[in-house]
């Protein structure tokens, strides 16, 4: 019988790429608004970002782009990956109807220097990355790849804390440090929670030190670390909305972490 985790990136792939339609057509991702002009990044990253204008962006692990195109808008020059063919098609698709000039590439993220050259101002990664990654160490390799000296690399994402537990945070159910793959079948989507669709998926758990010691391991010094009580999305289950767009975990309210974000900058070689 295939090992799941030998053929995770096909396997991956085929689900990003079937969740595309629904995707585009949920409220969730809010298709008419975005269209209409309003940023999909929220105030997390965007207070992490700051001013970006003229600067140099790789954005990795994109979706349909979004959020590449709303960096655009913020005056960036932006290139963004993904593995999904679908969401490459459809992102080059919204970068014309939004006037953008986004490059976008197909592609892995360990794969993505056998596909792109150059350096960038700033690479940008956010909101359920990590977690299809069986191995930090290679993902912080290609990160400082593609980093010019001093350049930022900027995450945001869900903590891991939260994925050691069961759908419904009834119990732990998952290893909070990295083990083998995660191999399951989900029904819905996040952005469509009714939906019946089975989705197939392999991800890992990555534990706070293992990212931190990847980038450090990598030449990539760490500038700030935060954690937040809440998300900005009513993507996982059981959630309560505390405020205008910050959503808590409602039996543990404000007591756990959900969300973090990264600051960290490439150091200069000296010769």
């Amino acid at each position: 019988m295939e090992d799941p985790e030998e053929n995770y990136l096909e396997i991956n792939r085929q689900t990003w790429n079937k969740k595309v339609i629904p995707h585009l057509n949920s409220e969730f991702y809010n298709m008419p608004a975005f269209l209409n002009g309003k940023t999909s990044l929220k105030n997390i990253e965007l207070e992490l970002l700051g001013d970006i204008s003229g600067l140099s962006i790789l954005h990795l692990q994109c979706h349909f782009g979004q959020d590449s195109i709303s960096l655009s808008r913020m005056g960036a020059n932006v290139t963004a990956i993904d593995l999904s063919d679908e969401s490459i098609r459809t992102a080059k698709e919204l970068a014309i109807k939004t006037s953008q000039k986004v490059k976008f590439v197909n592609s892995g993220v360990y794969d993505l220097p056998n596909h792109l050259d150059g350096k960038f101002d700033m690479v940008f990664t956010s909101y359920g990355t990590i977690t299809w990654l069986p191995d930090l160490d290679k993902w912080a390799k290609v990160i400082s790849h593609f980093l010019s000296d001093n350049g930022r690399f900027l995450i945001v994402d869900f903590h891991p804390f939260v994925w050691m537990f069961d759908d419904d945070f009834k119990f732990i159910k998952y290893n909070y440090f990295k083990d083998k793959g995660i191999s399951e079948v989900e029904i819905g989507t996040y952005a469509d929670k009714n939906s019946r669709e089975n989705y197939e998926f392999v991800s890992w758990n990555h534990s706070v030190s293992e990212l931190l010691s990847a980038l450090i391991d990598n030449g990539i010094g760490i500038n700030s670390f935060r954690e937040y009580d809440y998300s900005p999305y009513n993507c996982l289950n059981a959630m309560l909305e505390v405020d205008e767009s910050k959503y808590r975990i409602e039996k543990f309210d404000k007591m756990i972490p959900i969300t973090f974000s990264l600051d960290a900058s490439k150091e200069r070689i000296s010769l």
